[in-house]
């Protein structure tokens, strides 16, 4: 059984839930500790006293366990990214991108180390002056999603060690392999005592039980949007108010104009809603064509997709790989049968498939005449399933494009400068993608959406330290001017 690492231990525990290859659900990845509320309180104590000495560690000291982590992640990222791939269900290319993605995080926030930045500002009083100066937060509850076990937690952890946080990390529970391995890197970076905690688990327990403590200063949670409701009811109202941050998934539209590059918005149309298994917060689950391409692109969607190898994550050529588990395949394939009911028709793939080994595999769905006040468009569906919405024109794809409870990720495929400029400025989306895949960022530029997509600061980048830091303003008076005693000058 794989432990969780708690005060500098690696700890077993009374549970274990196995870690079970979609692609293969023969092949059992591990077994992992699933840690319990006392166990996680333990942690919490940990990070808590391991807090004033990291919090005031030199910013070398932080830079040089940061590059560390991200150099040795980066040297082992085939190997690394064949266990995601194993565990998770996306393509080998994909693990192993995600992989290398989580090794450039931890190595941008080692350079944010030694970046830090204040201000120092005359004063409106005379002989006084003001210093504005970010501190660390304190400990930081960190959950984590399934899709990218790797890549969200990077960003995560990377900006709040950076900045002089500690840490109590809880994976998502259908990935422990990945979260586990990525604790072991961070030990050997030589992380002290209490800074760093792995408390893995299922999230009524170890999520409650960093939601309920005092001794937690922030939470940040990557998400459903139930959950993510929860965590900020729980955050506000039980105890002293945590610092939130919660990024809640999204329902993306990809928009396709008469004058688009036929070729082009069919492979930004693919990319965004099939690859990855459309596992992803930023996938466009929406597809809203104008009339004068759309059944064109249409035909064209469905002979593309009729190109994809659907088989095991780890095998070469494979385009997408199963859905993660029976649960998400189950989901999947009730919102087509929704679509369906609701009077979508179902023009391409949405079957279960059969491989050479038993796994969760669905060929990647195609809905049109769909209208976007059906479910299958206003609901997150979180897997290989598209729906085309036909629109008039530009501006009536627009508005149905911000039609939607979600603000994450927005996208448009034109020629034309004056749409794609419009629609940058129009779009109500956090992130807008013009001629390219609606998934898909820079770990260097902020990340998050509008609406029920997010809620809290931004992450990723620079912008990462406006949750990670809390902003200090101090004043000094000189000695000279208004506030010196009458009868003590120097006073």
């Amino acid at each position: 059984m794989t432990k969780n690492y708690i005060a500098g231990e690696w700890l077993p525990a009374a549970e274990a839930s196995p870690n079970i290859n979609p692609s293969n659900t023969n092949d059992i990845v591990g077994e992992y500790a699933r840690a319990s509320a006392i166990e996680t309180e333990r942690a919490i104590a940990a990070a808590f006293d391991a807090f004033p000495a990291w919090s005031r560690s030199t910013i070398q000291a932080r830079h040089d366990t940061l590059k560390a982590v991200g150099d040795e992640i980066l040297a082992r990222k085939h190997e690394l990214g064949h266990l995601l791939s194993r565990e998770e269900g996306k393509t080998l290319p994909e693990g192993i991108g995600e992989v290398a993605r989580a090794g450039q995080i931890f190595q941008f926030f080692a350079g944010e180390c030694l970046r830090g930045a204040g201000e120092k500002l005359p004063s409106v009083r005379p002989s006084v002056e003001a210093e504005v100066t970010r501190e660390p937060v304190g400990v930081i509850g960190l959950i984590t999603p399934w899709n990218f076990p790797i890549a969200i937690p990077a960003w995560k952890i990377a900006p709040a060690l950076a900045y002089g946080n500690t840490v109590v990390f809880k994976p998502a529970e259908l990935v422990p392999g990945s979260a586990h391995a990525l604790a072991e890197i961070i030990i050997r970076a030589g992380v002290p005592t209490g800074v760093f905690n792995l408390v893995m688990g299922r999230g009524a327990v170890v999520g409650e039980a960093m939601l309920s403590s005092s001794k937690v200063s922030a939470i940040s949670f990557t998400g459903s949007v139930p959950t993510g409701r929860n965590i900020a009811r729980t955050c506000i109202t039980s105890g002293p108010m945590k610092k939130l941050q919660l990024e809640m998934g999204g329902k993306n539209p990809m928009v396709v104009l008469d004058d688009a590059d036929l070729k082009l918005a069919v492979e930004c149309a693919v990319n965004s809603a099939f690859f990855s298994t459309g596992q992803r917060c930023t996938a466009s689950s929406r597809l809203i064509v104008t009339n004068g391409i759309h059944d064109r692109f249409v035909a064209a969607m469905q002979e593309r997709m009729q190109g994809l190898v659907i088989d095991d994550a780890l095998k070469a050529g494979t385009d997408v790989g199963p859905v993660v588990d029976q649960s998400q395949l189950d989901q999947d394939l009730k919102y087509i049968s929704i679509g369906q009911a609701e009077g979508a028709k179902l023009v391409a793939g949405g079957k279960l498939l059969k491989c050479e080994a038993p796994g969760f595999y669905l060929a990647p769905a195609l809905l049109t005449e769909v209208s976007n006040q059906m479910r299958v468009a206003r609901e997150e569906i979180f897997g290989p399933v598209a729906t085309v919405i036909r629109a008039k024109d530009y501006d009536e794809a627009l508005e149905l494009a911000n039609d939607t409870l979600f603000g994450l990720s927005s996208g448009i495929c034109t020629t034309s400068l004056k749409y794609a400029s419009h629609f940058k400025r129009n779009a109500e989306a956090g992130m807008v993608m013009v001629n390219l895949p609606t998934a898909g960022v820079d770990y260097h530029v902020p990340f998050g959406g509008r609406k029920a997509s997010s809620y809290g600061s931004r992450e990723q980048g620079r912008y990462a330290q406006e949750f990670y830091t809390t902003v200090k303003t101090a004043y000094t008076f000189d000695g000279n001017g208004p506030y010196v005693h009458k009868a003590n000058p120097k006073v």
